[in-house]
């Protein structure tokens, strides 16, 4: 008999122990508010994302390879290959000028592409 209620004791032990952990876990999913201040959770995902956008480096539309285009958003080995011959571009947006690609599809890859200029140096 000791045995049983030992091992009820300890069950209840148990059961109370965890008790906070799963009224926390529920407390997310049933619409209970966060302990977090909602603006301390924006600035987290702005400076999350703004560092990501940082640290990428952007794609050369006139020097990338045609699997560094293909990374892009949307571009496949057909649009890749329309970039690498309408080469060299003034500016990223002679992308949609040249009719290389649409302007939704432009939307999609313009923060992710810049268009260098080659400095030639005079004699």
């Amino acid at each position: 008999m000791s045995r049983i209620k030992s091992l009820a004791l300890l069950t209840l032990a148990v059961g109370l122990l965890s008790a906070p952990l799963a009224f926390a876990q529920e407390g997310s999913s049933t619409g209970a508010t966060e302990t977090k201040p909602a603006a301390t959770t924006e600035k987290a995902k702005s400076t999350k994302s703004s560092s990501a956008h940082k640290s990428a480096p952007k794609v050369d539309l006139n020097s990338a390879s045609r699997e560094d285009l293909m990374k892009l958003p949307g571009v496949g080995d057909a649009t890749a290959e329309k970039i690498i011959a309408a080469r060299p571009f003034k500016s990223k947006d002679e992308l949609v000028s040249k009719s290389i690609v649409t302007k939704t599809e432009y939307q999609k890859i313009s923060a992710k592409v810049i268009a260098k200029q080659e400095h030639v140096a005079s004699k």
